[in-house]
């Protein structure tokens, strides 16, 4: 039997996803829908714009949207829920619906709380170790789980490899970033037309901490965070959906590009082991070609799980390299929904 699903904003961008993400899947299926007062009572198709590819599905179509309250929970028998609200009104709600059942959550809100994992299933599974404290010392039925920001995941995931094999010293990155990732009104197509905006609020100092944690080991109590620093420099374009990311590695030990090439390509971690339904085979593909990966070519390789990576030069012991990661997906809502599927596997839920 497949488990209840509740999602929180779900008529926002990735909202959606996580209804694309969710709506066929062997586990889980969709049985609540909540977003904002001014949408709830009504049915979805009134009062969601569908901002994806293809026709709003006909099952969700007609589904009364609700408020974001915990009384959803009972009304529709929930076993977990996904958000995708604000983090301005996350803190409260999250908590709220913690204390219930586990949620899983995409927004900033709780990723550097020290009780709350925030999780790349090929990177950092054990962290999820931190759900039974977290319960015992906030006295939940449930728990938060947290992805990291869409910009984190692409660089931070093949950093693992290149740190478990090499060691890291430093990481430079220069990131550039869709426009899907500010949401359907988050950028003016006069501001972004014919132009690139060097400024994301509160971007860089999300990505310049978010992979210590993820990096970090646990300790039977907490994170030890990873000991290398990263500086970013994040800037919005006008793409659609891919981040590319421009990552600059000073490793501890000397490599060559074709040692790299070769574990990035071996590359795979606890949901290809266990067969997770969202992971994707390759959750690293190398690209050769010399202007490759591209946001538009390469966004959707492994159903958008898959992150891009190519342009590899080494200079004394710095690794360069550039990789696209789809931001929505792999960044977002495909982020979260493994990490249910992680969690249910491993007797979490």
């Amino acid at each position: 039997m497949k488990l209840k699903v509740g999602i929180l904003g779900a008529t926002g961008m990735v909202g959606q996803r996580f209804i694309q993400c969710i709506q066929e899947h062997p586990c889980f299926e969709i049985s609540a829908l909540a977003a904002s007062e001014k949408s709830a009572g009504s049915k979805y198709k009134d009062v969601a714009k569908w901002y994806l590819a293809g026709d709003m599905p006909e099952h969700i179509s007609g589904a009364v949207v609700e408020e974001i309250d915990t009384k959803i929970i009972s009304k529709y028998d929930l076993d977990i829920v996904f958000s995708a609200i604000p983090s301005k009104i996350a803190g409260k709600v999250e908590s709220d619906f913690a204390k219930h059942i586990p949620l899983f959550s995409n927004t900033a809100t709780y990723r550097m709380t020290n009780d709350v994992p925030l999780v790349i299933p090929e990177v950092n599974p054990e962290h999820l170790n931190l759900i039974k404290i977290q319960k015992e010392k906030r006295k939940w039925k449930g728990f938060i789980v947290t992805n990291p920001n869409c910009t984190t995941i692409g660089f931070v995931l093949p950093l693992k490899p290149l740190m478990d094999n090499f060691g890291i010293e430093y990481v430079n990155v220069a990131t550039m970033q869709a426009l899907s990732g500010a949401g359907y009104d988050g950028v003016p197509s006069m501001a972004i037309i014919d132009n690139i905006i060097p400024f994301i609020r509160g971007e860089e100092e999300k990505v310049e901490i978010e992979g210590l944690k993820i990096l970090g080991k646990f300790n039977n109590k907490g994170i030890d965070f990873a000991d290398f620093s990263v500086i970013a420099a994040c800037n919005r374009i006008p793409v659609l959906d891919g981040h590319t990311e421009s990552v600059f590695v000073k490793l501890k030990n000397d490599f060559e590009i074709t040692d790299v090439i070769k574990i990035f390509n071996k590359f795979g971690g606890v949901p290809q082991e266990m067969k997770l339904p969202t992971a994707p085979k390759r959750p690293l593909i190398v690209l050769n070609d010399e202007d490759r990966p591209q946001p538009r070519l390469d966004r959707d390789r492994g159903n958008g799980m898959s992150i891009s990576v190519g342009r590899f030069k080494k200079n004394k012991d710095v690794l360069k390299f550039t990789c696209v990661s789809h931001n929505t997906i792999r960044g977002a809502a495909g982020a979260s929904v493994l990490n249910a599927e992680l969690a249910l596997k491993k007797g979490w839920i």
